[in-house]
């Protein structure tokens, strides 16, 4: 492990209760209102509505009106403000959720998540299906360390909780909407009407940006451009859109039963995988420049869409029914169904040539159900039930390039002599195909060596990667109340998993490459030709957990957790070429498990509220994924990790007018330094910084009917690698971004009218970098955003 001094881990705990940290806005508890008091943080991480201080876990909860306040609506803007959370947004159908260094951003069909991501109490965790647009909000909830009682077998390492606003009586609505550079637009709204005993809401939000990346593929004013391909957008933009209809029924005090349907979709421009080593047409720009990215000539037909960019639709349904059967008794039964699917092409050598033209072609479908009783008595409160979750989905991977432009270009050692051969004659190969100007001489080699009969080889596979996976469960807690002055809870999952995984490819050989004799594919995957192979597996774990609270006073708590989360193994299944042909390639990777120790304080003491917590987290069976120079992505095991950290965070009301919040984490964690766990040995977590911050004022000013308002914040990252192993070339160094929202509202907040800027000192730093690229030896990078601002109105009735 590495080390970490105790003494500072203990100093900055003490400090918690007087350093700032994250404001956390009041949310609507879900049972009887009157349990709690104004100013109260509710929220429903044990599955019951409770003061945040009550909760034995650490937990950050952020109403929807404080993101807006802040002026934050996608999840990584959300993360910036929570400690132990980073999510990393290159596009909405690859995004990486991670908790406390842990990542979860697999796209294979086959493997299980490691967080868990929740919307409206149903488990969305297959990350092509899991982005989640953030509009008309109650809260998000992040519970960290595993918690598998309260979500279930995917959350290794914690939960994100998105709760919808729900119905209600009365008529309300609002409407915003905002305007900014790059044609930021912006509008979003809902509209809520019924009674007592029925109730609907309905809400929406669209979301429009040009990308800030220019990509000069065929444009017509740009001079000696390469390939004279079709007419290609501008790179990581936004163009979403997505509706929420929610429906509440109340026949009776007793029943509560909550229909939700949500639609959301995205139609982004493609995005900017930007080589360091292939320059576009006029000489090589940087990681921030213009990218010269344009696909495939046979886009449309092989990779199934003329332009780079995302084509993604996600439908959900959602069932929720509240029981109170007796006094302190109530039965809940969760329900849910996810259908998405997605497109993404885009172009995975960061360049002008016709080389990495990739798509990703992923769809599946979820169903979930869960049934549970909880009893609450005064010295006594358990929980038990069953869960039974099924998924069936796959990813299909195609690939097109010119099959002389590939061999030049490929950096792979099986095709080292024929680049050799070509060097020969004056043609650049390997990283250095491409010239400093832009210009590709590799596109030549395919006349050559067809002595002039062929100026071009176009090539296409695919691979594909099917998963049906269904996981069944039961669970119970208990907690004993001794004194009122603790809590002490124990509780286990028992689960049984079925895996089925399936896989088929098809790779015809290299027409360049069997005139020279070889038979193969272009990049050495085997062709069962279309023929699919299976592999299924079983599993079974107990995993439990154990938690204490104690209350100081009526508003300061201190709590201890030890808990066991666990990350499904891999049936991992491709094909692999023998003497006998084609065979299948079962893998059977491990289980990731780890045992999370934790301890925190938490509450007010008059106008301060914070938390504070230190953990040790202890992992065998870590699982890494690692694109090879096939483009697949592969999962193995590299073997023990631990992780030790600090979180912190809290708000201090100045005045009636101010309030100061903020965060803080350090994270000292990563792979084991141990000969056994080999070229891993040693590595910090990928996409983890072991340091970040985040910091804010809000400031509201009466002034007569009116009311002026503003909240700038800064948010702090440190270094983070983007793969393991660690690589220099493929890391960020430590960033801080500015953000202000400012404006006047009238007293009663009905109506608004302000500005925003993000990246206010448009500040240069990288999102990702390595990518399907960096399989094939050219790693790509992305930029992240740069400045953005402009004005936004709002109205409420």
């Amino acid at each position: 492990m590495r080390k970490f001094g105790l003494g500072f881990v203990l100093a900055t705990l003490g400090a918690g209760v007087s350093s700032g940290a994250l404001a956390q806005a009041s949310a609507q508890p879900e049972g009887d209102e009157s349990a709690f008091e104004a100013g109260d943080v509710i929220v429903t991480a044990q599955k019951r509505a409770q003061r945040i201080e009550d909760v034995p876990v650490t937990v950050t909860a952020l109403s929807g009106e404080h993101m807006a306040d802040i002026g934050v609506s996608e999840l990584d803007e959300v993360a910036a403000f929570i400690p132990g959370l980073q999510v990393q947004e290159q596009s909405a159908n690859n995004p990486g959720f991670v908790i406390r260094g842990i990542t979860s951003d697999s796209g294979s069909a086959q493997q299980g998540a490691r967080v868990t991501l929740y919307y409206n109490g149903v488990d969305i965790s297959r990350s092509r299906g899991a982005y989640q647009d953030l509009y008309d909000l109650a809260r998000i909830e992040v519970v960290k360390g595993p918690q598998a009682t309260l979500f279930g077998t995917a959350a290794a390492v914690g939960a994100i909780s998105i709760v919808p606003a729900a119905p209600e009586p009365g008529f309300s609505g609002e409407l915003a909407g905002s305007y900014g550079n790059f044609d930021r637009t912006q509008v979003s709204g809902f509209v809520n009407a019924g009674d007592e005993v029925l109730a609907g809401r309905i809400a929406f939000a669209y979301k429009y940006r040009r990308g800030y990346v220019r990509n000069i593929a065929g444009d017509p004013d740009v001079p000696n451009q390469n390939q004279g391909r079709v007419d290609q957008d501008d790179l990581n933009g936004q163009d979403q859109r997505g509706i929420r209809g929610s429906l509440r029924w109340q026949p009776s005090d007793a029943v509560t039963a909550d229909l939700v349907l949500t639609y959301d979709g995205q139609r982004n421009p493609g995005t900017a995988f930007k080589s360091r080593a292939h320059a576009p047409t006029g000489g090589q720009t940087g990681d921030y420049g213009y990218a010269e990215l344009s696909g495939s000539p046979y886009s449309e037909e092989v990779l199934g869409a003329r332009k780079l960019g995302l084509d993604r639709n996600v439908y959900d349904a959602n069932l929720t029914v509240n029981v109170d059967l007796a006094d302190g008794i109530r039965f809940t039964t969760v329900n849910g169904f996810r259908h998405f699917d997605a497109l993404e092409v885009f172009d995975a050598d960061g360049g002008p040539a016709w080389y990495l033209e990739f798509a990703e072609d992923a769809k599946g479908e979820q169903w979930s159900h869960e049934g549970r009783f909880s009893f609450e008595g005064a010295e006594y409160r358990a929980a038990f039930g069953w869960n039974a979750f099924f998924e069936n989905g796959y990813q299909r991977v195609p690939f097109s390039t010119e099959e002389g432009t590939y061999l030049a270009c490929s950096v792979a050692a099986a095709y080292a002599p024929v680049r050799a051969q070509l060097q020969a004659i004056g043609i650049p190969t390997g990283t250095g195909c491409v010239l400093p100007n832009g210009t590709i001489p590799a596109t030549q080699v395919t006349s050559i060596v067809t002595g002039g009969a062929l100026r071009e080889l176009p090539y296409a596979s695919e691979f594909s990667n099917y998963g049906n996976n269904d996981t069944y469960s039961v669970f119970a807690d208990a907690t004993w109340i001794p004194t009122p002055r603790l809590e002490l809870t124990a509780g286990a999952r028992v689960l049984i998993e079925d895996r089925k995984s399936g896989y088929s490819s098809i790779q015809p050989n290299s027409v360049i490459l069997a005139a020279l004799g070889i038979r193969t594919s272009l990049i050495g995957t085997a062709n069962t030709q279309g023929a699919k192979l299976t592999a299924q597996r079983s599993f079974a774990a107990l995993l439990p957990r154990f938690n204490a609270l104690f209350r100081l006073n009526d508003s300061l708590n201190l709590y201890g957790t030890v808990s066991k989360g666990r990350r499904s193994p891999v049936v991992q299944l491709s094909a692999a070429n023998s003497a006998a042909g084609v065979v299948p390639n079962l893998q059977l990777v491990p289980e990731e498990t780890v045992w999370n120790y934790e301890g925190g304080i938490k509450g007010r003491v008059g106008p301060f509220t914070g938390a504070a917590s230190v953990f040790y987290q202890r992992y065998k069976g870590f699982q890494v994924s690692v694109t090879g120079e096939d483009g697949v992505t592969r999962t193995q095991s590299a073997g023990s990790a631990d992780n030790l950290g600090v979180e912190l965070e809290a708000s201090l009301a100045i005045s009636p007018v101010l309030t100061l919040f903020g965060s803080f984490s350090y994270l000292d964690g990563g792979i084991a330094d141990d000969a056994a766990n080999g070229v891993y040995a040693g590595n910090r977590f990928r996409l983890q910084p072991d340091t970040t911050a985040s910091g804010g004022a809000s400031l509201r000013v009466p002034v007569g009917n009116w009311t002026l308002y503003a909240t700038p914040t800064v948010t702090y990252r440190s270094k983070v690698y983007f793969e393991v192993p660690n690589n220099e070339a493929i890391s960020q160094d430590g960033y801080a971004l500015v953000n202000l929202r400012a404006g006047i509202e009238t007293a009663d907040g009905r109506y608004r009218i302000g500005g925003f800027a993000r990246n206010l000192t448009d500040e240069q730093y990288l999102i990702d970098a390595g990518n399907t690229g960096g399989g094939f030896g050219i790693p790509t990078y992305i930029a992240g955003e740069p400045r953005f601002y402009g004005v936004e109105l709002g109205a409420r009735f």
